[in-house]
């Protein structure tokens, strides 16, 4: 049985003043929650904060980004041991926005999933196709490419990874994937999985819907088998709205 999961991705949002007061109402609203993973992934510049602020709690951090080398002249870069260092247990990579804004590759992406590993970072891998990759009826095409790539070489048992469906389309535009579509192609990413890995390993990836997530539309989401979470953006922005949807999870 895969425990849901629920992330907040901030984004460039959420000074450390607004970081911490957001962490201690949130712990406030979720503190009867147990039945569901919660990631926080702050700002670089909040992620000592948010730890301070969760540090009683069950909540977990993760960052947004990482990169792949361990140190170095790589200005501006934050490697995978600077993560675990703050406590970070989780790191999203891959996000449809670093892919499509600053021009990250599946061989940039297959790095930083190696390195997260090597560190014993579980990786949040964003996978999705954009709206017209779907209206030329290619999105398991683009989703299968992405996977092969940025897995290749990359050893799992399942647990240590989390996969997010993100349907470019739908993120940050207010529209919203059917929960139907979101299920096959869920499915379809596990089946990969099965022939990358094994069916064993393929059953115990999480795999999250992301993609102008609220609590308002994501019930229908979580009814449906291979959906085991969100990766959740404007709306992880408010404690209220972000513990609603933790708390549909709970009672699914």
């Amino acid at each position: 049985m895969r425990k849901y999961l629920v992330v907040a991705n901030w984004k460039m949002h959420k000074n450390t003043n607004e970081a911490s007061s957001f962490g201690a109402e949130l712990k406030k609203l979720l503190k009867d929650i147990s039945a569901v993973e919660v990631v926080i992934c702050p700002p670089f510049t909040a992620l000592s904060t948010v730890k301070s602020v969760l540090q009683d709690s069950q909540i977990k951090i993760g960052a947004q980004n990482v990169f792949w080398q361990q140190e170095g002249a790589y200005t501006g870069e934050i490697s995978p041991a600077m993560l675990t260092d703050v406590g970070c247990e989780y790191v999203i990579i891959g996000h449809s926005e670093r892919r499509q804004i600053i021009g990250e590759t599946d061989q940039d992406i297959n790095n930083k999933l190696m390195a997260a590993r090597a560190q014993g970072l579980i990786p949040i891998l964003c996978v999705g196709e954009t709206l017209q990759e779907r209206n030329q009826q290619r999105a398991e095409e683009i989703v299968k490419r992405q996977l092969c790539h940025d897995l290749k070489g990359v050893e799992l048992s399942g647990e240590e990874l989390v996969i997010a469906y993100e349907p470019v389309w739908a993120i940050g535009t207010g529209v919203n994937a059917r929960s139907q579509d979101a299920q096959e192609m869920a499915k379809y990413i596990r089946k990969l999985l099965k022939e990358l890995y094994n069916e064993k390993c393929a059953e115990k990836v999480r795999i999250l819907y992301g993609g102008s997530v609220k609590a308002e539309n994501f019930l229908s989401f979580i009814q449906e088998e291979d959906i085991d979470g969100a990766l959740v953006g404007g709306a992880s922005l408010w404690p209220d709205s972000f513990a609603q949807i933790v708390r549909l999870c709970a009672n699914g």
